[in-house]
């Protein structure tokens, strides 16, 4: 029997902090597209979506594409962006509800709205109006997603990703669509049960290169090989949402023996817990970070310098001034630098021409109480673009991106590259297809936590990871917490 499967990527991680909400203009500066279109350039990456056709193809489904929408991660999304595209997918399911047998959405599961704390619990609420109660909805997630009581109740099957950086997206949705098949075939009944602890976030942020979270997600991957077992999911969590039902969860997509499933789980998170003190990541001052850096002598790759605080991926900015202020003063020489995101001064770069010297305040504009003022700046135009780039990373391999209107700018021995859009540094090509190859360079300086990893540690002679001060600084104490439920590690430390 051929199935029909409603399928839709709706993702945004929400950063309740962030003075910029994620209105319908940011879903659609990082891209909106529907049905084929959507498959067309997204269907053979590392999406969602790929992993969903990776199944449905072979079992010859009829998948009812709806529509592929993300925003850099920010502020809440509005309701007027909520509406327009959650309102695609309902009214798809709408109108093929007779005939739709499964669902699958491929989320993030931190998205909060201008009304709703929960974005994707609402999405499946109203999803469960219109096709009810019998119709087997599977999700994939992020790692990074802080999964309510109503997600894990109205998704019977939950996939999160097991790497960080996010290299198996698409073998994730692989397998949440491997579980749906058996699922409308009547093979399994999966139901998923949940398990959390009062934390903001893993103290490691998830990381899955190094750490506790190796031997978790090791664990993890052993008892899905169990009997009744289809799919466990280490979410870390995104701290920076103020929201009750923030934190870490272990949740196991399961059948037969549910206390068995509940009690593996319950110990998967209870080890989070319990080790919420062990940090791997050292945090560098930029001032330590800029003086390692004028020290360091490039024998195997560049010295790759992560501004943790200021990463777009987790809603920041983008236009810390901090650690670019420090490297100037340092005079580095041989370094690159990106991105800052200033829209406005990047419109300035494109009224002059390459080769240009031009003086310019540059980043610190959205709030400059967080990561650093303006800097006044001398330099030459380097090159001048619209922004476009075509991944080749383990990441974003073969998918369209665009920083918009962008410049190369050149002050001392730094090419700071600066952008319009926001977006993480997670690729080569984000650098190289604006003439600067990281590679070749002695200091390579960029926003991003966890992500660039991917493609930036194989060229690396050594990374360090720094705290300028911004929003997304690793020290969630730094930040005003209204809504959490307390008490709550790490902002109540006495917690046992």
């Amino acid at each position: 029997m051929a199935f029909t499967v409603l399928t839709a990527e709706f993702s945004h991680e929400s950063n309740t902090f962030s003075r910029c909400p994620a209105d319908y203009a940011a879903f659609e500066d990082r891209g909106v597209s529907l049905g084929e279109a959507a498959i067309a350039a997204r269907g053979d990456a590392n999406t969602p979506i790929a992993g969903f056709l990776d199944i449905a193809r072979p079992n010859n489904w009829r998948v009812i594409h709806t529509i592929s929408a993300a925003a850099q991660p920010s502020g809440p999304v509005t309701r007027d962006a909520y509406e327009r595209v959650a309102g695609v997918i309902l009214d798809a399911a709408k109108a093929h509800a007779g005939a739709i047998d499964g669902v699958l959405l491929g989320l993030h599961g931190a998205m909060v709205t201008e009304f709703s704390e929960d974005g994707e619990g609402e999405l499946l609420e109203r999803l469960r109006a219109v096709l009810g109660r019998e119709i087997p909805i599977g999700i994939t997630l992020d790692p990074h997603a802080n999964v309510t009581r109503r997600m894990a109740e109205l998704a019977d099957i939950v996939v999160a990703y097991k790497t960080y950086p996010h290299v198996d997206v698409r073998e994730c949705g692989k397998l949440a669509a491997d579980i749906l098949q058996r699922t409308m075939a009547g093979e399994i009944s999966p139901v998923t049960v949940r398990a959390q602890r009062p934390m903001l976030e893993e103290v490691n942020g998830g990381r899955t290169d190094i750490g506790p979270m190796v031997e978790r997600i090791a664990k993890a991957r052993a008892y899905e090989r169990e009997v009744d077992v289809f799919a466990v999911s280490v979410n870390g969590a995104f701290g920076n949402a103020d929201i009750e039902e923030v934190g870490p969860t272990v949740l196991v997509t399961c059948q037969g023996d549910l206390d068995r499933h509940r009690a593996f789980a319950e110990a998967l998170v209870d080890d989070m817990w319990q080790r919420r003190f062990d940090k791997v990541t050292d945090f560098l001052s930029v001032e330590a970070a800029v003086a390692e850096a004028m020290s360091y002598r490039a024998t195997k790759g560049p010295l790759i310098i992560a501004d943790y605080a200021d990463n777009p991926g987790g809603g920041g900015y983008g236009d810390s001034t901090e650690l670019l202020r420090a490297m100037i003063a340092g005079g580095l020489q041989d370094a690159c630098f990106g991105p800052i995101v200033d829209p406005e001064a990047a419109a300035e770069l494109h009224r002059a021409k390459a080769g240009d010297i031009v003086s310019i305040e540059l980043g610190g504009k959205i709030d400059p109480r967080v990561g650093g003022a303006p800097l006044a700046l001398t330099g030459t135009i380097v090159s001048l673009s619209d922004g476009a780039y075509v991944g080749d990373g383990p990441m974003l391999g073969g998918l369209k991106g665009s920083w918009g209107p962008c410049a190369t700018l050149r002050v001392g021995g730094i090419d700071i590259l600066v952008t319009t859009a926001r977006a993480q540094m997670l690729d080569l090509q984000q650098f190289r297809a604006f003439g600067i190859d990281p590679a070749a360079r002695r200091i390579v300086a960029l926003k991003s936590m966890q992500h660039f990893r991917a493609a930036f540690e194989p060229i690396a002679g050594k990374v360090i990871v720094c705290d300028s001060g911004a929003l997304c600084t690793p020290d969630l104490s730094k930040l005003p917490y209204k809504r959490v439920r307390r008490p709550i590690f790490p902002l109540d430390r006495d917690m046992v």
